[in-house]
Order: C-alpha cells, then sequence, then structure tokens
C-alpha cells in the first residue's frame, strides 16, 4: 500500500506516525510504492489499502483525497487488495454506525477493488456522493447546484454492504448528524461518474436526500439486490445490470439487458400524463472497461473483457471464455511528465499503457499503432495537447481498449483531440472491437482550450461506453468565442455502437454521424447555453443546429432513447429548428425522444426534424416514441 507523498511517507502517513495510530505494517507498506513487493512503481497518487488497515486509517485516507475542486489539477487512485473492510455490525445501531468504512468520493477520485470478482472485495459502510446543500432548512430551495455538478469520480469493482452515515449537521434533516441512513448508498451524481461492477447488497439512491437536481448517470455490469431509486435524476441509464426493484426519474430513463428493468413505458399512459422509461431486452454489443486486479499468484494484471453481441444481466466472469489478461509485465506505466515521445517508445516495443494519475501535458499524440492494445486511466489521468495536436490516436487497426481518460483541450486550438483511426480506415473486426470507455473530454472548464471536434472516429466496428465530451458552461475560459468547438463527436466509420452518449454545449452539429449501421442506447444533450444571437448559430438553412445529426445519405441508422435540453441565458429569443435531424427510409429507426425547456430564453420548435411540439418555456417536454 501506498500514500500519498511528500517526503519518503507522505502526510497522511506522517500524522499517522505522530499520533500513534500507525501499524508497523502500515508504515513499512506505505514506504513501497506498490501494494505487494513486486508491483511496479504506480506513483505518488495510487494508494493499496489491504485489511491490515483499521477503518479509522481508511476513513482518515478517503478524508485526504476527497475534497480537490471541480477543476483541481490533482487526481487520486485507491485501491482496495481482496478482502473485507469495516464491520457489518454497525447496521445493527443506526445511531452510531460505528465501524464501516464512511467515505464521500470526491472529484477526480476512483475506488476500485483488486479482486478478479466484486465479492472478493467486501465493503460494510459507504462510498458516497451527495449534493451540495446549502440551505437545508428549505430544502426545495436546495437546487442550485445540488447534484448538477458532481462529474469525475467513480467506483467498480467491489461490492458494498452499504451502511451509510449521514453527513449533514443539521437537525432539521431527517437523519441527524451522527445517524445512518437506512440500508442504502446514496451516489447522487450527473456526467463522468461511473458505476462499473459493483455488488450493491441493499438500495442504491442516485439522487439527492430532498430531490435536488441531478443529471447523470451510468451504471452498468452491476448488482442492486434491494431498489434503485432515481428520483429526481432527469435522465440516467442502466446498462447490463440487475436490480431487485426500480422507482423515480424524471424525463429519460433507459434500459438495456438490465434484469428486473421497468417495462418500457415512454409516450402517453393510458391512466393520462406519460411515461419516460425506454427498456430493451438486451444490449447490442458490449464490451466491458478492463480492469486491474491480483491474480491468485499475488501479481497484478489488467483483465480486458471481449466483445459480446445482445446480452443481459451481469457478466462478472474472468475465465479464458471471457476475456483475457494482460501481465503486468506486459503494462508501460506511465507517470505523469512522460513525454508522447517516451510512451510512444514503450508502446512501439508492445507494451500495453497505464496512465497514473495526474496531468500529462503532450507535444504530439500518444499513437497507438498495434491491434489489441490496452490504454487504462487510473485516477482520472488526464491528457492536454500543447501544440494543437491530438492527444490520443489509433492505427488502422482492430481490438484497441481505451478506458478512463480525461481530455482537456488547451490552446492553439486543435483539429481532432481523440481520433479513433485514420481516416478511409477499413481494418476491423465485429468479434474484436475497438472500445472507448469512461472517456471524459472538456473544452474549457480547468483552463482556456479550443477544438474543432473532440471525438472523431474513422474505424468501422467500435463500441462508445459512457462517454462525455463537454464544451464547458462554468469554469475558466468559458466564452462563445473563448472555448470555441464544433463537435463534441463525429463518427466517419461504419457498424459503430454508442451505449451511454453524452454530448453537451457544443456550437454545430454536437454528434454528426456519416457512418452506415450506427446505433445510439441513450443521448443526452444541452445546447450552448451562451449563443449570442440567432445569427450567430445557423447551418445557413435553418435556426441553430441540430444536436444529434445523421448525414443526408446515410440509410441506416437505429437510435432510443434521446433527450435534448435547451437553456439559453443570454436573454435573446433563440430557437433550434430541431434537437435531431435525420434522413428518413427503411433503414432509419429513432424510438423514445424528448425535447425540454429547462430554463432562460428561446427553446425547441421540434423534436426530430419537423416532428414534435415546441419545447419553449415552463418545462416544457414534448415526446416523440417512434420515427419515422
Amino acid at each position: 500500500m501506498r500514500t500519498r507523498q511528500i517526503a519518503p511517507l507522505g502526510a497522511l502517513t506522517l500524522a499517522l506516525v505522530a499520533s500513534g495510530s500507525l501499524t508497523p505494517a502500515f508504515a513499512a507498506a506505505a514506504a513501497h510504492p506498490g501494494g505487494h513487493p513486486g508491483d511496479p512503481d504506480f506513483g505518488p497518487n495510487v494508494t493499496f489499502v489491504d485489511p491490515s488497515w483499521t477503518t479509522d486509517q481508511i476513513n482518515a485516507l478517503l478524508t485526504s483525497v476527497n475534497d480537490e475542486d471541480e477543476f483541481s489539477q490533482n487526481r487520486h487512485q485507491i485501491f482496495f487488495e481482496p478482502g473485507t473492510y469495516g464491520s457489518a455490525a454497525g447496521q445493527d445501531d443506526p445511531a452510531t454506525a460505528t465501524g464501516i468504512v464512511n467515505g464521500t468520493v470526491g472529484y477526480y477520485e476512483a475506488i476500485a477493488g483488486l479482486g478478479a470478482q466484486p465479492g472478493d472485495v467486501v465493503v460494510n459502510g459507504a462510498f458516497q456522493v451527495n449534493p451540495v446543500v446549502s440551505c437545508p432548512n428549505s430544502p426545495w430551495a436546495c437546487q442550485s447546484p445540488g447534484s448538477l455538478t458532481r462529474f469525475w469520480r467513480s467506483v467498480s469493482n467491489l461490492a458494498i454492504n452499504p451502511i451509510q452515515r449521514a453527513v449533514e449537521d443539521d437537525a432539521a434533516l431527517p437523519f441527524p448528524a451522527g445517524t445512518a441512513d437506512p440500508h442504502q448508498l446514496r451516489w447522487a451524481v450527473s456526467q463522468a461518474a461511473p458505476m462499473r461492477r459493483v455488488d450493491v447488497r441493499g438500495n442504491l439512491t442516485v439522487f439527492g436526500r430532498f430531490g435536488e437536481y441531478a443529471s447523470g448517470g451510468f451504471l452498468a455490469n452491476s448488482r442492486v439486490t434491494g431498489t434503485l431509486v432515481t428520483g429526481s435524476q432527469q435522465q440516467w441509464y442502466t446498462r447490463n445490470s440487475s436490480v431487485g426493484t426500480w422507482d423515480g426519474g424524471v424525463w429519460n430513463m433507459v434500459f438495456s439487458g438490465v434484469q428486473g428493468a421497468p417495462a418500457n413505458d415512454f409516450g402517453p399512459l393510458a391512466g393520462g400524463g406519460v411515461g419516460n422509461k425506454t427498456t430493451l431486452d438486451t444490449t447490442p454489443v458490449t464490451r466491458e472497461a478492463p480492469f486491474l486486479y491480483r491474480g491468485s499468484d499475488g501479481r497484478l494484471a489488467v483483465f480486458v473483457p471481449s466483445a459480446h453481441r445482445n446480452t443481459s444481466g451481469v457478466d462478472w466472469s474472468t475465465s479464458a471464455d471471457a476475456g483475457r489478461s494482460v501481465p503486468i509485465s506486459d503494462v508501460y506505466v506511465a507517470h505523469p511528465g512522460d513525454t508522447a515521445q517516451a510512451i510512444n517508445s514503450q508502446l512501439a516495443r508492445g507494451k500495453n499503457l497505464i496512465l497514473t494519475p495526474g496531468v500529462y501535458r503532450l507535444d504530439k499524440p500518444i499513437a497507438v499503432k498495434r491491434a489489441d492494445t490496452v490504454v487504462l486511466g487510473l485516477g482520472f489521468a488526464s491528457l492536454t495537447p500543447t501544440d494543437g495536436n491530438a492527444v490520443l490516436t489509433t492505427g488502422d487497426v482492430p481490438g484497441v481498449v481505451v478506458s478512463g481518460i480525461t481530455v482537456d483541450a488547451n490552446v492553439p486550438a486543435s483539429d481532432v483531440l481523440v481520433q479513433v483511426g485514420p481516416h478511409n480506415s477499413h481494418k476491423s473486426d465485429p468479434a474484436d472491437p475497438t472500445s472507448l470507455s469512461d472517456v471524459f473530454v472538456r473544452v474549457g472548464g480547468p483552463w482556456q482550450g479550443q477544438a474543432t471536434t473532440s471525438i472523431e472516429v474513422n474505424s468501422d466496428d467500435v463500441v462508445l461506453d459512457d462517454l462525455w465530451a463537454w464544451r464547458a458552461d462554468h469554469g475558466n475560459g468559458v466564452g462563445w468565442d473563448t472555448n470555441a468547438a464544433e463537435h463534441g463527436l463525429v463518427v466517419n466509420g461504419d457498424d459503430v455502437t454508442a451505449t451511454g452518449l453524452f454530448v453537451e454545449h457544443y456550437e454545430g452539429n454536437q454528434v454528426l454521424w456519416n457512418g452506415e449501421g450506427g446505433t445510439t442506447v441513450f443521448y443526452q444533450s444541452e445546447l450552448p447555453y451562451d449563443v449570442p444571437s440567432q445569427a450567430a448559430w445557423t447551418d445557413g438553412t435553418r435556426d441553430g443546429f441540430a444536436s444529434y445529426r445523421v448525414a443526408d445519405g446515410v440509410q441506416t441508422h437505429t437510435a432510443y432513447g434521446l433527450g435534448v435540453y435547451s437553456f439559453f441565458n443570454q436573454g435573446v429569443d433563440i430557437r433550434d429548428e430541431s434537437g435531431i435531424q435525420t434522413p428518413t427510409g427503411a433503414g432509419i429507426a429513432f424510438h423514445s425522444m424528448t425535447s425540454v425547456f429547462l430554463n432562460g430564453s428561446g427553446g425547441i420548435n421540434h423534436v426530430i426534424n419537423d416532428v414534435g411540439a415546441p419545447a419553449v418555456g415552463g418545462f416544457a417536454s414534448p415526446q416523440v416514441v417512434t420515427y419515422p
């Protein structure tokens, strides 16, 4: 195990030594760069926790890393070695709930188990995310920001027996300070906060205590034995999971391959009102995210799941049939400060790549040229260009797996930030698709950035699983001309599947789909807030730009569960002719679409092409069930 380090031992370690609460085993391991003597050096921002740690030590660690600002450049990865943490007896006395692991998961914090199965790491307690609550005595005034900015954090590959201590210190709350919530885990998040491969042995609640707005989220390959409560979540996507029961949601709740999912009810209901649920029995194509684990021999390896079609339920197998294990000896472990040239040299030698937490400033792209190469980011490892370049490109090869990276545009502007395959790529394998999972792109926010296209997919047979491309609406370097960006995603390849696609605030078509055979399951998008005038935002033939645009001439495309939202905040009557624009034909099929007026002025005239009522004023949310 390793703590954040200042000198040979980190500040937390030194404090625990001084207090006398640090065990000799803890002290000896903290000076070592990995969890086991044979592990590579993962650097100062990766911590390995093992069962010798007390709950006090674990909770102190969690407290020390959960307070980063929204645009901090610090990054944290915490790994739990196989074992049991905290005491299940804590749930027997909700007035005290002692002996439990109890930590808030903050910005740029990733928590993961190192078992081959989620149940190899059992946590009695909670890794929780709570909304910003500044007015607990007037709960319905707590909407801003609520959970709307709970981004960039994750938990994966472990089992949680949820015993959640309340964190708010106010007697007016239903669970006063020092007590515990019911047998539930609260994960009140929005975008870029995935929960994967988690076994929640109780209830999972994904919205704020008083119904504070949330704009998430993503749950995949997980089991919730109790109730999954989505509550005030505006939209939520659950994929290839199992739930006991489900409750809540506002406009666009999508389930694919979820055992226990509610029935599809999107559209008018027989008793009045409208439904908000889109349910697919299976997911068309999946490739689960790779993950680090410790084998029975004590050595680390990266498990790379295989791709599957038309699947449902969880799949936690690590057998040879389920995927492949890459030994850590075949992985180059990079650290912030490594140059693109140094990283590319290792890739050229046949290594796979782990990016340890931090910010990588690159004067050329990380170039992945070998088929089946794995690029795995830990702790929201972030890549930014320094010379108008891309930060990551792949060759004309199949099977590349990229997961867990954050990308920040910079100046000078880049034409593209992440490019999957060169133009006119033709080498692909439907059984071994290239995949991007948990890839998050920002244009503005930490600093000024500009990029014409955030992600460009030129290869065929690609899976895009939980992507958020975001032209910042707040933070640093934000303005119509300051963080200029045209497209979040451009798809030129054929047979590309997106499962969980979030694209927001770009100034042109936020998604432009030129390839044939494309499929999207769940899409969430807000139009740009800061449009200064209608003249500044028009494609030349119509008002505004459709958020989701299938190019003229495309003959086959399918999409399920799409929501496009408007909040024009410049006091000008800005209109978007339609949130979705597509050609029509026998091979085109859209299901479950809505436009939503969130706030501000103007709005969206039609949901798709010239179909659907306007979304103008008063939380209007017209629906179109199928098109054409």
